[in-house]
């Protein structure tokens, strides 16, 4: 007797979920329920447009660092399923991914459409029902089975996938809970630091590289920083973003930060005031900076550009030192990082067998993807974290169904 498998959600954990239940399984009707009109709609924007399918990062151990919620649970899933699993299941399904200087993994089409494609191929060859516009408004257990009450009816299955995502606003938290799971409060995980009408929204399109601090915290990394019309963005802002998301999130977004430009700042300016004692500061910048960014700090500053170095007074050579090596900035609300929109929270982690992705409370209702309280850096991180967990709960459906 063929048994029936629902998968919630037409994202990437959803497809990447069926595809391999499909796969794997005999006997199995698979089926896709997806809320709106599209699927796949974060694959289609991921990595301006290109899909950031993963991160050449070969260790499982290593790898796992790089989510500051589901570190320590990823380290056995990354054994089973990881960024090598990931490049051979795509490669045997036509698609070639390659690795950039930074370690992001991307298709050789630098299109998004080219995972896109190998999915629906997929669900097609599979026979993968997919339902669109289908909202789930409540899940029962009854007895062994699962009834489902969409918009459209209800539905039986056998075996329930939630890949429904994390965005706070959505309905399914509620039932989620009606179910007995424990919910952590989703909220943002990947955002930029706004700086409303500051000096700095001129250099917009500049990238540094910097320390950046979290006043007050231990939160530190080094790192590009990418100048914004409407503050601080880049890897560094967004790997911060993502480890003090609670934190920031409990402040409003209201915070003080620190940015080093340049290391040993007061030895660097003592050099300069020596070899280029007779030059304007204008004229004589600090190699790596652009010349907007050096104009940019002078005039914050409140230093005259034409001035030479000999001529600088002691508060000046102090201002100098501290604009290099502490620059102070307050963030002021932030920007939902929108090619990499991710949070943090969700289903607690306790309450799931990670080794399956199982509930421990619901026997054969499963999880995937953000809907769990995981999430990583920007990078194809939590794209693998999808594609680890979906592997995961296919393995066990099917081990399932080979024993009935």
């Amino acid at each position: 007797m063929n048994r029936t498998v629902v998968v919630i959600g037409g994202g990437a954990a959803g497809y990447f979920s069926a595809i391999n239940i499909a796969d794997k399984a005999a006997n199995v009707k698979v089926v896709i329920l997806e809320k709106t009109t599209k699927t796949l709609s974060k694959v289609k924007v991921s990595g301006g447009g290109r899909c950031n399918v993963t991160h050449a990062c070969f260790v499982p151990k290593e790898l796992s660092k790089y989510y500051p919620r589901g570190e320590r649970e990823l380290l056995g899933p990354f054994h089973t399923f990881m960024t090598g699993d990931t490049i051979a299941w795509f490669s045997e399904r036509g698609v070639e991914l390659k690795m950039e200087d930074d370690g992001r993994m991307f298709p050789v089409s630098n299109s998004s459409q080219t995972i896109i494609d190998c999915f629906q191929k997929e669900v097609k060859r599979l026979g993968i029902e997919v339902q669109l516009s289908t909202e789930v408004q409540k899940i029962q257990k009854v007895d062994e089975a699962f009834r489902l009450m969409t918009n459209h009816g209800k539905l039986q299955a056998d075996y329930v996938v939630l890949a429904v995502g994390g965005n706070s606003k959505l309905k399914h938290y509620q039932w989620i809970s009606e179910l007995g799971h424990t919910i952590v409060n989703p909220i943002p995980s990947l955002f930029t630091f706004n700086l409303k009408k500051h000096a700095s929204n001129q250099l917009m399109g500049l990238a540094l590289n910097a320390t950046v601090k979290i006043v007050g915290t231990k939160h530190e990394e080094y790192g590009p920083v990418l100048f914004t019309h409407w503050g601080m963005s880049g890897p560094v802002i967004l790997k911060l973003s993502a480890k003090a998301a609670q934190l920031l999130f409990n402040q409003s977004y209201q915070f003080n930060y620190e940015v080093e430009w340049m290391p040993n700042a007061e030895e660097l300016v003592a050099d300069l005031r020596r070899s280029k004692a007779s030059a304007q500061l204008a004229n004589t910048k600090i190699e790596s900076f652009p010349n907007r960014f050096w104009m940019y700090l002078l005039t914050k500053g409140n230093i005259d550009s034409k001035k030479r170095w000999a001529d600088l007074n002691k508060l000046e050579i102090e201002k100098l030192i501290q604009l290099l090596s502490k620059d102070d900035y307050t963030a002021n609300g932030k920007t939902t990082f929108k090619e990499e929109f991710v949070t943090c929270g969700g289903v607690e982690l306790k309450e799931v067998q990670i080794k399956t992705m199982e509930s421990k409370l619901v026997e054969n209702l499963f999880f995937s993807g953000e809907v769990l309280n995981i999430d990583g850096f920007t990078g194809g991180f939590n794209f693998q974290a999808a594609w680890t967990g979906g592997f995961l709960v296919a393995d066990a459906i099917s081990e399932k169904l080979a024993t009935l």
